[in-house]
């Protein structure tokens, strides 16, 4: 039969068989204390081994019906609304549950064991959101504890960016066998239960369900949305915490030197969910973007592009997300997008600082990299110059390696820190306060001298690239070498275990030749 275009009709099919076990269980199958329990996971490429569906993260189902018949005692989690509980002349109970949003086919999920039922309200402006928490016997009144703090949750992200999306329906937990949680959509699956794991899964229904990642090359709008989501409950709810989290999201990443945030095999699963990339580097991309932008630019941004009704319940792109903050921002990121999510790695800071008696202070800023994807990454740099009474933060537009700063301070600084609200993702930067006359464009200096055990050769501008190093001491003998590149502005002097006396050290590249004398004591 021949359809005409303004015609409708339905298909149905049948199937059935037993379902393969991929990715990250797609349809699992077990127990837990003794209880059958069966449960779906089908993110990134699962969903095929149990439902036929259309895997194309571009195009959604518009609404879902999902029936499931299971024995007597147990309950079916699922998306949307339960619409009916109905018990069978069998005795099976018969669960219906409707949900009438757009929805990616791997966010389908439904899971069925002998659940125990309870509910949080979440007011929000305007209406109430019900939590419905399915949750194993055994694990009860642990939930049941913790259950309460998905409430400061939701309404802290319904206030940055916009209401719960699917407030209409319902958001949920159900507990299942794994050791992490998956986002489906508005009935999260949950292998525990703990702050961070609610805020994480909470977050996707903005960011990878309501906007859903148009490749998995661009994972990132997921996950590191997600991540960054969970740390913003610290900033904003459990401030205490924030730095160490911040500190802790930058250490796991500068833990290897390399790694991008775009998924460069989407072929490979653990590729796509690297919680070093994807989640950390993603949310501190964000993060980094937040400082570069503003809060109210990012945040204006950010709403834009979920308001966005060619994307909203839809699917985007990196371009289009970074499209809506440049426009709220006035910020041209293409330079930033190239470094840190293209890029890989991250810089490390190198200053050196001179204050003089009226206050006049002069900055010598560079860096390493520690990925040659990326040869110098352009930043504000944060910092902060203190006193035992005084203290102020400085931002140092860096452009270039070797680049120097002067201002003035109110105070005499004693101490300087790069960096210290960690808004940046660096690696272990150093800053030092030198003579004045180390400050000057064409003088290098020994630092500290004399010295007694570590020291550092501070050569500023005038040598780059790779150099010698030689330390020469009182009879022209050689007693150290280094080979050393010199990215940044300062390398470290090769004078551990020498007899006391006085030293000369020479530093040779192709830019030249200097030769300083040094104390060891």
């Amino acid at each position: 039969m021949e359809l005409l275009a303004t015609q409708s009709d339905s298909l149905t099919i049948i199937y059935g068989g037993v379902p393969p076990e991929t990715g990250f269980g797609s349809f699992i199958q077990t127990d837990h204390s003794d209880a059958p329990i069966i449960w779906t996971l089908s993110e990134p490429y699962g969903a095929k081994d149990w439902w036929p569906c259309k895997q194309d993260l571009n195009d959604k189902a518009d609404s879902l019906d999902l029936i499931v018949t299971t024995i007597a005692g147990n309950k079916v989690a699922g998306n949307g609304v339960l619409t009916a509980e109905e018990t069978l002349p069998d005795g099976r109970i018969r669960f219906h549950w409707r949900h009438r949003h757009p929805i990616n086919y791997y966010l389908v999920a439904f899971a069925v064991t002998n659940y125990i039922a309870f509910s949080e309200t979440v007011p929000l402006p305007g209406t109430d959101v019900q939590v419905l928490n399915y949750v194993f016997p055994e694990s009860f009144t642990g939930w049941q504890q913790d259950s309460p703090n998905i409430i400061p949750q939701m309404q802290l992200f319904s206030e940055l960016f916009g209401e719960y999306p699917f407030a209409d329906e319902k958001y949920g937990h159900a507990q299942f066998g794994w050791g992490g949680g998956m986002e489906h959509q508005t009935m999260s699956f949950m292998g525990g239960h703990w702050y961070e794991l609610m805020a994480h899964e909470l977050a996707h229904q903005w960011f990878g369900n309501m906007i859903t990642c148009g490749s998995w090359e661009d994972i990132w709008l997921n996950e590191g949305f997600a991540t960054y989501l969970q740390m913003l409950c610290y900033e904003n709810l459990a401030p205490q915490y924030w730095l160490p989290v911040l500190q802790a999201r930058r250490d796991l990443v500068i833990s290897q030197p390399g790694g991008s945030v775009r998924v460069n095999d989407t072929t490979s699963v653990a590729r796509i969910f690297d919680g070093r990339l994807t989640y950390a580097k993603g949310a501190f991309l964000l993060h980094m973007m937040r400082w570069v932008c503003g809060d109210e630019a990012f945040f204006a941004g950010v709403q834009a592009y979920l308001n966005d009704p060619a994307l909203r319940n839809g699917s985007a792109l990196t371009d289009e997300f970074v499209g809506h903050i440049e426009a709220a921002s006035g910020v041209d990121l293409e330079g930033f997008m190239a470094d840190w999510y293209h890029g890989e790695g991250y810089p490390t800071y190198q200053l050196q600082w001179a204050q003089d008696a009226d206050g006049d202070v002069s900055v010598l800023l560079g860096q390493t990299v520690s990925h040659p994807s990326v040869s110098f990454f352009e930043m504000p740099v944060p910092v902060k110059f203190k006193n035992d009474a005084s203290e102020q933060v400085v931002v140092l537009d860096h452009q270039s390696n070797g680049q120097i700063f002067q201002f003035n301070l109110p105070f005499q600084a004693d101490s300087a820190s790069i960096d210290p609200e960690v808004w940046l993702l660096s690696g272990q930067n150093i800053a030092l306060k030198v003579p004045e006359s180390a400050m000057g464009s064409a003088r290098a200096v020994v630092f500290p001298n004399p010295t007694s055990s570590g020291a550092w050769l501070h050569l500023g501008p005038v040598i780059q690239g790779i150099a010698e190093i030689a330390v020469i001491d009182a009879l022209g003998r050689v007693v150290r070498t280094a080979r050393e590149v010199i990215a940044g502005m300062r390398v470290p002097l090769p004078v551990e275990g020498l007899s006391a006396g006085s030293y000369q050290v020479r530093a040779r590249s192709d830019q030249g030749t200097i030769e300083l004398r040094f104390v060891k004591q």
